[in-house]
């Protein structure tokens, strides 16, 4: 929850914004993930948008609104955790960072989408895992 808290802040969500992030097994991913992406087997993170919010900006109030749920698999999460050489936990902070910007628009299907969204969620896991009591 304090990762998904500390993202919002940095993309300047409203405060009141809902967010639902949900833990399910390989078996309940794998049903997701082929019902909404027309891919087989268990993903690491699935996101489902709700009313489109955006990133907040300094000269504009921040809307209200639900953001939408974001789905992870731990199991999935644990073994590219071991795969990267960081913990489980870490990896989770990365796929719900990731999970949040897709709900915020952003995407990684070309070359500087990507480039601007990995960027973007490697400032938010790292200014975190810097500071988390501050959070």
């Amino acid at each position: 929850q304090a990762i998904a808290e500390h993202g919002m802040r940095a993309m300047k969500v409203h405060p009141s914004a809902e967010l639902a992030v949900v833990l399910v097994d390989e078996a309940a991913m794998s049903e997701l993930h082929v019902t909404w992406m027309d891919e087989p087997g268990p993903t690491d993170v699935l996101s489902f948008p709700m009313d489109e919010l955006r990133p907040g900006r300094e000269d504009q109030p921040l809307p209200e609104g639900m953001l939408g749920d974001i789905v992870l698999c731990p199991s999935v999460a644990a073994a590219q955790a071991q795969a990267a050489g960081h913990s489980t936990l870490h990896e989770l902070h990365i796929l719900t960072v990731h999970g949040l910007l897709h709900l915020l628009g952003f995407d990684h299907a070309e070359p500087e989408e990507e480039k601007e969204m990995f960027g973007l969620q490697g400032e938010i896991v790292s200014s975190f895992s810097e500071n988390p009591e501050v959070d």
